[in-house]
């Protein structure tokens, strides 16, 4: 197949492609800012009425120092607090600590080595215990605890000599410097000692259930398969809360979420927000106001790296060139979504735009797989070595465009000679053990590899990072490469930032070069929220629409 006969392959795949999703409108829409208040309203004076937030994938892990994913992320940074969050702005802001600590103000010693918070002396558990520095210590060493599955380990690893000062004191040694520490501790939320130390199963108990932070919002109830309810916290520190309950409903049809947002039965579109292919109706909705804000997550196919089939670099290369990416977004996504070949995102510094640009071409596919050896069998699918060209791919059962974009990427490796298979899961199942100890063969996900605004990506992609063999992280595609490892081990050892950016730089060519995941685009977020709603501001820095609830109210 010729150049020519590539693109046109390209159009009639758009074509089929709009075919699928019947009953949606052609084009983009300049998205509806009417309804958006002149003056920021006033909030009222003590807690008062309700919000609810939809969302596609059900909450279920509660302790936050425990993996955890995205959708969860709203629940605990409403019950829970870090030292530190990141604002939208991408500034590091005190949250427990009254200041974040630097090499200027003394927090940090000269050579990265040598730490001191400072902390609040007004925050209280829900329970009414007094926080303090105990707690943090108690969170720091948990975390390293072999007995508890925590979720990240990077950094908090290298911290000793963890000593408590006085109740608003804490001092430690890094064994070695780590310049994103400060990023990494923004999403450390901090957790009781004086519950946690009762509870006979680190990683199980009541608290597991029925958490108890010193965030802004309360447990309330939680009903399995329906809703999470969460009331004010009344005696919180900070600003707010201004609604007394905050509802996460679980609505895992995609279209059923949008549904409901049109009728008015949900005030804000959580994970994973509206649809591309209802943007365009969304944006001309009475009484609502939507808006598109780019996220630091980026969509992709997963491959899981043990997998004989993905040992091969030419399969993983001749699969990512039979990805007809501009179909996925122009035709099925509305070209909501932006091209991207890193897992940096675009806004961030360190960004590498000189990466390889993807080219759908099923002519070099082919001749990749020929040259590796892989061989078309009778039934046209290729083997090498006794091994099928055969894999399942997974994604979150309900989610219409992740399945449309399985049924097409399914079609167009079958005229290679691969077969993918499609099996999807429930969410619950989806990003439980299958996913954290990479039980799967592919995954169509959407991932932010970053912690806050560091370009630090240990936790994604460091041998040490693989859980599935016993590591601490999220290396789910199980990729190791000591290169990558020893730039990654470089980089977080090193704080100035033009040095850093030369680092992070490389490694994105690298993975780009290697593919452990197939970027397919670079996630924009459809916010929806109903006319009238406060406070509501959006924050790519973090994972979560509901990053900061505690400022939510009606006008």
């Amino acid at each position: 197949m010729n150049r020519n006969s590539t693109e046109t392959s390209g159009y009639s795949r758009r074509a089929a492609l709009r075919l699928m999703m019947a009953g949606g409108a052609v084009g983009l829409m300049v998205p509806n800012l009417l309804g958006q208040p002149a003056f920021a309203q006033t909030p009222p004076a003590a807690p008062t009425g309700r919000m609810i937030v939809g969302i596609s994938q059900e909450p279920t892990v509660f302790h936050p120092l425990m993996a955890h994913i995205e959708t969860d992320d709203g629940v605990m940074f409403s019950v829970f607090d870090a030292l530190f969050r990141v604002n939208p702005d991408g500034m590091i802001v005190p949250n427990l600590a009254v200041e974040v600590p630097d090499q200027t103000n003394g927090g940090i010693s000269e050579d990265g080595l040598n730490w001191r918070i400072r902390l609040r002396d007004d925050v209280r558990w829900h329970d009414g215990e007094a926080f303090t520095a105990e707690d943090v210590k108690f969170t720091l060493d948990l975390i390293t605890n072999p007995d508890f599955r925590a979720w990240r380990t990077s950094g908090h690893s290298l911290v000793r000599d963890i000593t408590v000062v006085s109740p608003t004191e804490i001092t430690w040694r890094m064994e070695e410097a780590f310049a994103p520490y400060v990023s990494f501790l923004t999403e450390t939320f901090i957790v009781p000692k004086h519950i946690l130390e009762k509870e006979a199963d680190l990683n199980a108990g009541p608290f597991h259930q029925a958490p108890i932070g010193t965030g802004a919002f309360k447990w309330g109830q939680r009903i399995a398969g329906d809703r999470l309810e969460l009331v004010a916290n009344p005696d919180y520190y900070g600003e707010g809360p201004y609604i007394q309950d905050l509802i996460f409903k679980y609505i895992p049809d995609m279209t059923v979420l949008y549904t409901q947002f049109r009728s008015g039965d949900i005030d804000i579109v959580g994970q994973a927000y509206i649809t591309p292919d209802n943007y365009a109706e969304a944006s001309t909705l009475a009484e609502r106001v939507v808006t598109l804000v780019p996220k630091a997550s980026v969509e992709a196919i997963y491959l899981n790296m043990e997998l004989p089939q993905f040992k091969d670099q030419a399969v993983r290369a001749a699969i990512y060139a039979a990805i007809d990416k501009h179909a996925i977004i122009d035709a099925l996504n509305y070209g909501v979504p932006t091209e991207t070949e890193t897992f940096m995102p675009k806004q961030s510094y360190f960004f590498n735009p000189d990466l390889p640009k993807h080219e759908f071409n099923l002519d070099q596919a082919r001749k990749l797989l020929d040259d590796a050896g892989w061989v078309p069998g009778a039934d046209g699918i290729r083997a090498k070595d006794g091994v099928r060209l055969s894999f399942k791919n997974s994604t979150t059962s309900g989610a219409h465009l992740r399945e449309q974009a399985q049924q097409f990427i399914q079609q167009t490796l079958a005229e290679i000679g691969v077969e993918m298979q499609i099996e999807n899961l429930p969410a619950a199942v989806m990003w439980g053990d299958f996913w954290i100890l990479s039980q799967f063969d592919s995954a169509m996900v959407g991932i932010t590899f970053l912690i806050g605004p560091d370009p630090d990506v240990t936790n994604r992609f460091h041998t040490k990072a693989i859980a599935a063999k016993g590591g601490s992280g999220s290396n789910n595609a199980q990729y190791s490469n000591p290169e990558v490892d020893a730039l990654l081990e470089e980089g977080s050892r090193t704080f100035d930032t033009e040095k850093r950016r030369e680092i992070y730089v490389k490694v994105q060519e690298i993975i780009r070069q290697d593919l452990p995941f197939l970027p397919l685009f670079a996630n924009t977020s459809v916010f929806g929220i109903k006319q009238g709603v406060e406070g509501f501001v959006a924050n790519a820095n973090t994972r979560t629409e509901s990053w900061h609830a505690a400022g939510w109210y009606w006008a």
